[in-house]
């Protein structure tokens, strides 16, 4: 999923990239509102974050002119403005959350999981209503953890497991995978992206932290067995 960040500070717009980088999302980035609705029209990207202050034209102009053409693009305002007036201006310009910055790594994790679950529920909506299979969004279960990717979240007994978008890849490609080593380049490929420089440690601490949270016992992992020398499967 691509995400479109318009920010001018520089280290705010690096930040962002790195948390959505992290979630699983194809993250670029503009320094202003003209470069933003260039790049819009380029990459066509799914959701997009828009700083309210920026040289060039500001993230209400930008809105309104997505809103224009894109209805169905998540939008969220990221801004230093707390007044309660700007909030409601973005809100009925038609962007979906406001983020008040200075703001934490959680926060900005929650609210865009929250608008990529609406995006991938109407995504679905739209590939069923022209007779498609809905997405491949699917849920599906695997050895007692219930996987549902639309809601980026898992399940087993009470207790419920939130997801990023690369955990859900993760787990549907080890699922569609069954009985099978999953090699790390596929991985890369699938999960992080063909341009991304293969990394084994980064793929190793993904996936420590996933078991972490899905795994009933981490130490004596049952749904992501390490396959030496090769990757990782589910039995």
């Amino acid at each position: 999923m691509r995400v479109l960040i318009a920010e001018d500070d520089p280290h705010t717009r690096e930040g962002l990239r790195e948390i959505f980088d992290a979630e699983g999302y194809e993250a670029h980035v503009a320094p202003d509102g003209a470069e933003a609705m260039r790049l819009f029209g380029e990459l066509e990207p799914e959701v997009v974050c828009l700083d309210v202050m920026m040289p060039g034209a500001s993230g209400y102009d930008v809105c309104r002119e997505i809103r224009k053409t894109s209805p169905g693009v998540g939008i969220l305002f990221i801004s230093a403005k707390s007044e309660e007036i700007d909030k409601v201006l973005g809100l009925e310009l038609g962007a979906d959350d406001f983020i008040v910055k200075p703001f934490g790594v959680k926060e900005v994790v929650a609210r865009i999981r929250a608008v990529t679950r609406r995006m991938i529920v109407e995504r679905r909506a739209r590939a069923s209503g022209a007779g498609g299979a809905g997405g491949g969004c699917e849920a599906f279960e695997m050895s007692g953890l219930k996987v549902v990717p639309e809601e980026l979240r898992a399940y087993r007994g009470g207790q419920t497991f939130e997801l990023s978008l690369r955990d859900t890849k993760i787990l549907a490609l080890l699922y569609r995978n069954r009985g099978k080593a999953v090699s790390r380049d596929t991985f890369f490929d699938e999960c992080w992206g063909f341009d991304y420089l293969p990394n084994s440690r980064c793929l190793d601490q993904h996936i420590s932290q996933l078991r972490r949270r899905v795994e009933v016992d981490p130490k004596s992992p049952q749904l992501i067995r390490t396959v030496h020398g090769v990757g990782y499967r589910f039995e």
